[in-house]
């Protein structure tokens, strides 16, 4: 089984990057510090300090309050068990206000992990911009190992694959 984590990982890895990533695989992720809040408690969070911790999910979503918004961190919040197990954090990122972040902690993501406000600098680094309303995020998740490298990336408004893949990743790290 070890001999095939490699392989189940690449594909993976491959099947999951969008075709135009700013990040590819392998690229270093880069550094940022924001506001952001958990349990509508508000905290200071810098990526480098996250994953002294172990992999990172850091998934980005357009606006908070909207359906698959709500679906979609409602299903992490689901899934942060199998998250924890495989030793792995989930932070959500988007261009809301920290106010509307501290509600959106507590009610979709039901106190279970993270949402944090990225800056136009942050979205740029991570070339998430929505390109249909630049004000906004587009729904793209990275998986970030502990060095800080991407090893997965899945870039899809559609919200339902997002919890599934991202798992699958660090599941992976985690073998």
């Amino acid at each position: 089984m070890r001999a095939l984590l490699p392989i189940i990982f690449g594909t993976i890895a491959l099947s999951s990057q969008p075709l135009a990533a700013a990040l590819p695989v392998g690229a270093q992720a880069p550094d940022f510090t924001t506001l952001g809040a958990v349990g509508g408690k508000p905290f200071k969070l810098h990526l480098k300090d996250q994953l002294k911790h172990g992999p990172l999910v850091l998934y980005f979503f357009p606006k908070a309050f909207t359906q698959g918004c709500t679906l979609e961190a409602k299903a992490f919040a689901d899934a942060m068990p199998e998250f924890r197990k495989a030793g792995a954090r989930v932070v959500g990122l988007s261009a809301d206000n920290l106010d509307t972040l501290k509600k959106f902690s507590t009610e979709a993501c039901r106190s279970k992990f993270p949402v944090a406000t990225a800056s136009p600098e942050t979205i740029k680094a991570y070339d998430v911009v929505l390109k249909q309303k630049p004000e906004l995020t587009d729904r793209t998740s990275y998986v970030i190992d502990r060095k800080g490298r991407i090893v997965m990336v899945h870039s899809e408004l559609d919200w339902k694959d997002h919890v599934a893949r991202t798992l699958a990743a660090v599941q992976a790290l985690k073998g």
